[in-house]
């Protein structure tokens, strides 16, 4: 997995950043899985830390496409200010306000 050399924050950085009172969160929607995919975990991981989806680290599982893109897309999103351009990715994601936070992987 060549995206995972590209990254380097430490593992318990927090994914998002509070914007107002409100919080917002981009995803990676399911039917876009693709090559794409590897595309946007290796552009959002060349400008943000992403080592939280690494092997050891709270947000590595599930080790799959979906789980490591939509993190790695979410913290360029956060990073880049919450703004509507920051989450283009070729229309491959979607902003939610439900926190997809799970276990010891927290979002916000």
């Amino acid at each position: 997995m060549r995206y995972v050399f590209l990254c380097s924050l430490l593992c318990f950085a927090p994914l998002s950043f509070r914007m107002g009172k409100h919080l917002s969160f981009f995803l990676l929607l399911f039917s876009f899985i693709s090559g794409n995919s590897f595309d946007n975990i290796n552009y959002a991981c060349s400008k943000v830390d992403c080592q939280i989806i690494q092997k050891g680290c709270p947000c590595f599982n599930p080790d799959n496409l979906i789980n490591h893109a939509s993190i790695a897309m979410n913290l360029y999103y956060q990073s880049m200010g919450r703004n509507v351009w920051n989450c283009d990715f070729k229309g491959s994601g979607l902003i939610v306000i439900s926190d997809p936070s799970y276990g010891n992987c927290l979002y916000a």
